[in-house]
């Protein structure tokens, strides 16, 4: 397998708005079309169908556009987003194009400016640093001997205990060990390692250059797709009947009828069975739906009165003795001037704690904050969470490649079924899954096939 193979440049049919917008004209008398979700997916092929002749409908169950992008104003003077985040890999990447276009703000972050504490709240000693690389490696050359010496999948738990004699580990090795798994491959593909398939877990690309945040807001990507799109809210798409002549899209409350139909639900919205398909999804496709996997990252923002701990750094991370639990959190007091900690819980914890209280989550993020900072640190005063595992029009962060599938999978699930249903979504995009650029390119490719027809 690749693991996130670096790409300068990639030859992209489609990128940014003014490419959507250079499309040949259709030559043909419009044609109907109604894509379901307005993520950055739906939006990206309505954006592309709507400049070349279709009209559109984009039907949407909840009340605003973005999807898994969702920019929160609670705090006035500093939008938090409790979604997406960055744009990751700069260079080549269609969001950067978008976002210059758009003038706006980014901030680089990056993943080497990191204080890593241990369990004690102490900061590790330059031989707990080289410590730390040097369990990295041992877990690297674990997981890529498994995927070239294994002649079975294994999850990737199976991989990296077998490959670091995980057995004859000391305790604090093993602390180690846990905080690395969550925080390299936990938290960037969402799944726990004990359901990830070390065969294909990893089986995507990645632009090269920095990692950009939009200390404005994400939501300006989605509001500039948006404009001059019919997005029709509070539009809950039950089911999709392709059996005759047209399409017919039905929501909670009104039938609409199309020539076709470009879907875009999350993953976890198609494994819910929350929409029919009528006829049903071909056998493969609804057997890629079932076994690709829908990871967990949720986010806890803290803002406080004071910023009490360095700012010099934009990553945190803490050994914690169970595993999992509160290893990841980035400081936004550099990049926006603003006393705000961010939390992320991936993978098995990620959907533990969806199920707490805020009040909760609060208090337990911060008995991990007063272990590194001291007892006497004050209290937030706000915080955001999210949940989206809870969300009924995401049921999940984003998609990972779960044991017992393949990479292949993607591009099942991407395939039109025949010539008037069409898939886009992260979770279809084979190179760049998890990502809004995945996403978003997902969605021009949908209204390429459509336009081929």
């Amino acid at each position: 397998m690749q693991r996130r193979k670096l790409l300068m440049t990639l030859p992209l049919l489609l990128c940014g708005n003014k490419s959507i917008t250079s499309l040949q004209a259709a030559t043909v008398a419009p044609r109907n079309a109604v894509v379901v979700g307005a993520g950055i997916a739906g939006l990206a092929a309505a954006k592309s169908l709507s400049a070349n002749g279709y009209r559109v409908i984009v039907l949407e169950g909840r009340m605003r556009s973005g999807g898994r992008i969702l920019t929160s104003r609670l705090w006035v003077d500093q939008p938090i987003d409790l979604g997406a985040s960055w744009i990751h890999g700069n260079k080549g990447n269609p969001i950067t194009s978008i976002a210059k276009s758009l003038q706006i703000k980014t901030v680089e972050t990056n993943s080497d400016a990191e204080i890593i504490y241990d369990t004690n709240g102490k900061e590790l000693s330059s031989l707990g640093y080289r410590n730390i690389d040097t369990l990295r490696a041992s877990v690297e050359n674990a997981v890529t001997s498994a995927q070239r010496n294994l002649s079975k999948d294994t999850s990737l738990q199976t991989a990296i205990e077998n490959g670091t004699s995980w057995s004859t580990r000391n305790a604090a090795d093993k602390i180690s060990l846990r905080y690395l798994i969550n925080s390299d491959y936990e938290q960037e593909y969402g799944g726990s390692y004990s359901q990830m398939s070390a065969f294909w877990f990893d089986d995507d690309y990645a632009f090269s250059g920095s990692d950009l945040l939009l200390t404005n807001g994400y939501s300006a990507i989605t509001d500039s797709l948006a404009a001059g799109i019919d997005v029709r809210f509070g539009q809950t798409v039950k089911q999709i009947n392709s059996q005759n002549s047209g399409v017919l899209i039905q929501t909670q409350s009104q039938t609409y009828s199309a020539d076709i139909v470009v879907v875009t639900l999350p993953l976890g919205v198609l494994q819910s069975g929350a929409v029919k398909f009528l006829p049903p999804l071909p056998a493969d496709k609804a057997n890629a739906i079932t076994k690709l996997g829908v990871g967990s990252l949720n986010k806890c923002v803290l803002r406080f009165e004071r910023v009490f701990w360095s700012d010099q750094y934009d990553w945190i991370g803490y050994l914690s003795s169970i595993g999992g639990q509160w290893s990841e959190w980035i400081s936004l007091s550099k990049p926006t001037g603003k006393p705000i900690l961010v939390g992320f819980n991936a993978g098995d914890f990620g959907r533990q704690i969806e199920g707490y209280t805020d009040s909760e989550i609060v208090a337990s993020a911060m008995t991990t904050l007063r272990k590194i900072f001291g007892s006497t640190i004050p209290l937030p005063l706000s915080c955001q969470v999210s949940r989206w595992g809870k969300d009924p029009f995401s049921y999940g962060a984003y998609s990972y490649v779960k044991l017992g599938a393949t990479s292949s999978m993607r591009n099942t699930l991407a395939a039109p079924v025949g010539k008037k249903v069409f898939f886009a979504g992260e979770a279809t995009h084979r190179r760049y899954p998890g990502t809004v650029h995945g996403a978003y390119l997902s969605g021009l490719q949908a209204a390429k096939d459509v336009m081929a027809l």
